[in-house]
């Protein structure tokens, strides 16, 4: 799919879908079904791009902030799967940290309604004092619905950013599956995880995995990845959120809570997906792991979609 802002008038608001029969596009130029001059726009790809391009649809949206999108649908051919790099990472997802990998790595949430909501809460009160139907309040909810449009862009151009480096870097990749609608009924932390989009982070990883060839494994959200031990498999009884580091009772290793269940999650994947250690892409996974994972997880089985394996 690719979008371009549309800068002409439309007098249609919302979308509008338009068939091959219903638009053309000659020289650069655009031309829809019941309108007499072209559609101009503004293209970001390169000219070549726009010459060869044969588009099956096309689709006039406008957002709440007034600014019109065209976007073309084009058939093409399946790309080619990436090279494998014999990596595999385990993802354990949060809110002060978007998500702390098996590596060890933190990926820092970079929090994008956090700092906007002061403007944010500005632009609402400045809305809320003008009448209603007049055009002073219109020009107010234009500046509310432009603030939420630039949270919304900059939250999926980070979003898409991390998932492609993680897709492009490993094999296989293990996260959680959480419960996010039952997560943000919490009125402390729901505006929080909101912001985080974890759901649209494993939508992402999904299709950019099946298209690169790599695998993802959700680990079922039973598995008690936070407070069972990565070194020696003991499984605490209670371990309390506020508990941020531990150590364990039976080997005495000192762990990092995040990162602990990073390394579960990531057993937990390799045990889900069949990978031992001798496996190009499973280098490193010890029969100890795999067993205490698979004895950690929750046995009841449920469907597979293909291509991304899921307990």
């Amino acid at each position: 799919m690719l979008a371009t802002r549309a800068s002409s008038r439309v007098t249609d608001v919302g979308r509008r879908t338009n068939t091959r029969s219903a638009f053309s596009l000659r020289d650069g130029k655009l031309k829809l079904a019941k309108h007499n001059a072209p559609l101009e726009y503004v293209w970001s790809w390169g000219a070549e791009v726009l010459q060869s391009l044969n588009p099956t649809m096309v689709i006039v949206s406008r957002e709440p902030d007034g600014r019109w999108y065209v976007t073309f649908a084009v058939d093409t051919d399946e790309p080619e799967h990436a090279p494998a790099t014999g990596r595999t990472v385990g993802v354990d997802l949060g809110v002060k940290d978007f998500a702390v990998l098996s590596t060890g790595e933190k990926i820092p949430n970079a929090g994008h309604l956090d700092r906007k909501a002061r403007n944010l809460a500005r632009y609402q009160r400045q809305m809320a004092r003008k009448q209603r139907g007049s055009a002073n309040r219109r020009k107010a909810q234009a500046k509310v619905a432009r603030a939420h449009r630039k949270v919304r862009h900059a939250r999926q151009d980070f979003l898409h950013r991390t998932s492609t480096d993680l897709v492009r870097n490993n094999d296989l990749v293990a996260v959680e599956d959480l419960a996010v609608k039952n997560m943000v009924r919490n009125r402390k932390l729901a505006k929080a995880i909101s912001d985080c989009g974890w759901s649209e982070f494993r939508r992402q990883l999904e299709y950019k995995a099946e298209r690169a060839g790599k695998i993802v494994v959700v680990v079922d959200r039973w598995y008690p990845s936070s407070k069972t031990c990565s070194n020696c498999g003991h499984l605490l009884k209670n371990l309390k959120l506020s508990v941020r580091h531990w150590t364990c009772p039976d080997c005495g290793t000192r762990h990092d809570r995040d990162h602990n269940a990073a390394k579960n999650i990531l057993a937990a994947g390799r045990a889900v997906a069949g990978w031992k250690s001798g496996d190009a892409c499973g280098a490193g996974v010890s029969r100890g792991e795999l067993a205490r994972a698979q004895s950690a997880m929750k046995q009841e089985t449920q469907p597979v979609k293909v291509g991304f394996p899921r307990l």
